[in-house]
C-alpha cells in the first residue's frame, strides 16, 4: 500500500495547528471576550511585534487520566508559550489559556513554561507571563504542585539576571501567586484579575468575614494596599501598551545597558520656575513630582506603586535619553516621612534598579522616619534597615539631590555620601541636621526655656534659639564645608548638572573589592 501523498501530510499538519489556535473552543472564546478580556492569542499579537511571534509546543497535552480527564484534552494544553520581538528587540513569553479548564496548570502545561523560562535565561532575554488561571489542576494532584515548584525555582535563578514581568489578566489564587511575587514587576487589570492565596469563601468558612473577590484581591487592592502589584490598569490592551513601555526603560539582562533613546529635550535645559517648587516656610508641604517633571526628559517619568506609600516616590525616567530609577521623598504624604511601607518600597526598587544597570537618582526631603507604636511594634526599625541596605550595597551610579529636609537617620538612609552616593547635590533651601531646629532646641536648651517665667518668654526664647540654630546648622553649607555634599547648586541648574555626573560615572567601576561571600543577609 503506497504511503498518503505528501498534501495530505500537510493538510494534517494545518488542521492541528487550527484546532490548537481554538484552545477551549469558540463559545468559550466568546465567554472570555463577553467577560471582557482578551483571549491568550490575542494578547500576544497585542503585546509583541506584528508578525515576529514563533510558537513553542504548540501541540502539547496533558498525560491525565484520572476523573475522565483522558476525555478533555486539547492541543497546547491552556497556556501558549513562544517568543517574539518588542520594539525591535527579543523577548520570552507565556499566555495562560482560560478557555480551557480555566487555564489550569497542569504537569505538561508547567513543562511549557519552564521551557521557556530555560530558554530566557539562555537567551539573556526578558520573560513576560500573562496570566490567567484557576490555579494548580485539582484532577493532577501531586503534579501541578511540582509544576509550581519548578516554576518557582526557575523565577529565582532567573531573578537579578533577566528582566521578569508578569500580568495579572484573570484569576490567580493559591499557590499561583508566588510566581508573580517572584517578579521584577507585576501589572493588574481592574474588574478582571484577582490575586490571593484563599479565596472569599474560604475566608468566610475560617474567620467569618465576608469580603469580595475585588475587596480581597483586585487590582487597587494589591496597588494600593498591600503594594503588590506595581501597575493597575483599565483593560486588557492597556496592560500590554503599558508592558511594552515599560520594556523600553529596561536592558535585556543584566550585562547589558538599557537602551539609549534619541531625546528632544536640550540636556542644558534650565527652568526658573524649579527654583519656586520649594516653599519658603520648611513646614509647607509641596509635590515632588513637581520637581521631577521639571528635571527629567520631558514625559519620560514613569511611577511605579504610585497608590501604594505615596509617601515616596518611585519610577523609572530619562536623562538624556539614558534610563535612570528614581527614588523622592513626597512632602504631601507624612512629610515624607519614611514608614514600613515606603522603607519596603524604595529598597526594593533600588535593588531592581542596581540588578539591571539603571543609574539611582535620589531626591530628599525628609524629617525622619514616622513615629509611634503602630511604625515600632510593626517593625520599621528592621523595614527601614533595608533602605540603608539597598542603597549600600549598590553598585550603579548613584546621584543624590538634597531639596530640603535631611534629618538624622532619614538622612542618613536617602543615599547619602556616607551609603556611597558618587555625587551629592543640595539646593540652598537644604537642611542637614540630626532633627529639625524646633526639637534640637528644645533639647540643647531644655534649662534656659525652663528659666522663663511666662509662656509669651518661652515663645519668644525659642523662636530666637531656632532662628540662630537654623542659621548656623540647618543649612547646606557645613556638609559642604565637611565634603559630604559636592555642589551646592540652584534647582534650576539640577538637570545639567545631574546629566553631566551621570554622563562621567556611567562606566563606574567599584575601586573597593567586597569581601567574599555567599550574599548578604538582608533584615527582610
Amino acid at each position: 500500500m503506497s504511503p498518503p501523498p505528501l498534501s495530505d501530510k500537510f493538510k494534517e499538519l494545518n488542521d492541528l495547528k487550527e484546532k490548537a489556535r481554538l484552545g477551549g473552543g469558540a463559545e468559550a472564546i466568546e465567554k472570555q471576550h463577553k467577560g471582557g478580556k482578551l483571549t491568550a492569542r490575542e494578547r500576544l499579537e497585542k503585546l509583541l511585534d506584528p508578525g515576529s511571534f514563533a510558537e513553542v509546543d504548540q501541540l502539547v497535552v496533558h498525560r491525565c487520566h484520572d476523573f475522565d480527564m483522558d476525555k478533555k484534552r486539547v492541543l497546547g494544553d491552556a497556556v501558549v508559550t513562544g517568543y517574539g520581538t518588542i520594539n525591535g528587540r527579543p523577548v520570552f513569553v507565556y499566555s495562560q489559556d482560560f478557555t480551557f479548564v480555566g487555564g489550569s496548570l497542569s504537569e505538561m502545561h508547567a513543562k511549557k513554561i519552564a521551557k521557556i523560562q530555560d530558554m530566557a535565561m539562555k537567551a539573556g532575554a526578558p520573560c513576560i507571563g500573562l496570566n490567567d488561571s484557576g490555579g494548580a489542576r485539582i484532577q493532577e494532584g501531586i503534579h501541578s504542585l511540582a509544576g509550581y515548584g519548578e516554576i518557582f525555582y526557575r523565577n529565582v535563578m532567573a531573578s537579578a539576571v533577566i528582566p521578569q514581568i508578569i500580568a495579572i489578566m484573570g484569576p490567580c489564587a493559591g499557590g499561583a501567586v508566588y510566581s508573580p511575587a517572584l517578579a521584577d514587576f507585576i501589572f493588574m487589570v481592574r474588574k478582571t484579575s484577582y490575586m490571593f492565596i484563599t479565596g472569599p469563601k474560604v475566608v468566610k468558612a475560617a474567620i467569618g468575614e465576608d469580603v469580595t473577590f475585588e475587596a480581597l484581591g483586585g487590582a487597587d487592592a494589591h496597588a494600593k494596599l498591600s503594594g503588590v502589584a506595581h501597575f493597575a490598569v483599565d483593560s486588557d490592551e492597556e496592560c500590554l501598551k503599558q508592558i511594552r513601555n515599560l520594556m523600553s526603560y529596561l536592558p535585556s539582562n543584566n550585562m547589558d545597558d538599557a537602551p539609549i533613546m534619541e531625546s528632544a529635550d536640550p540636556p542644558d535645559r534650565m527652568e526658573e520656575e524649579l527654583n519656586e517648587v520649594v516653599p519658603v516656610d520648611p513646614k509647607k508641604p509641596y509635590d515632588v513630582h513637581d520637581v521631577i517633571n521639571h528635571i527629567f526628559d520631558k514625559g519620560s517619568f514613569y511611577e511605579a506603586q504610585a497608590q501604594f506609600a505615596p509617601n515616596a516616590v518611585v519610577g523609572l525616567a530619562r536623562l538624556n535619553g539614558r534610563s535612570v530609577g528614581v527614588i523622592a521623598n513626597q512632602p504631601m504624604v507624612y512629610a515624607g516621612c519614611l514608614d514600613i511601607d515606603s522603607s519596603d518600597k524604595i529598597a526594593r526598587f533600588v535593588r531592581t534598579c542596581d540588578a539591571f544597570n539603571l543609574p539611582l537618582v535620589t531626591f530628599v526631603d525628609v524629617p525622619g522616619y514616622l513615629p509611634g507604636t503602630k511604625q515600632e511594634h510593626g517593625g520599621v526599625i528592621r523595614h527601614g534597615a533595608k533602605v540603608i541596605y539597598a542603597y549600600s550595597e549598590a553598585s550603579v551610579p548613584k546621584l543624590t539631590v538634597i531639596m530640603r529636609k535631611a534629618y538624622g537617620g532619614g538622612y542618613i538612609a536617602m543615599c547619602s555620601r556616607h551609603l556611597g552616593a558618587d555625587v551629592v547635590f543640595a539646593w540652598p533651601t537644604a537642611e542637614i541636621a540630626v532633627m529639625g531646629p524646633e526639637g534640637a532646641v528644645e533639647i540643647i536648651h531644655r534649662n534656659e526655656l525652663m528659666k522663663a517665667k511666662t509662656p509669651e518668654e518661652v515663645k519668644e526664647i525659642t523662636n530666637k534659639l531656632v532662628a540662630d540654630y537654623r542659621n548656623k546648622f540647618a543649612n547646606p553649607y557645613i556638609a559642604s564645608q565637611m565634603g559630604y555634599v559636592d555642589s551646592v547648586i540652584s534647582p534650576k541648574e539640577t538637570r545639567p548638572m545631574l546629566i553631566k555626573a551621570l554622563e562621567s560615572f556611567v562606566s563606574k567601576r567599584d575601586l573597593q573589592p567586597r569581601a567574599p561571600k555567599r550574599h548578604g543577609n538582608i533584615p527582610v
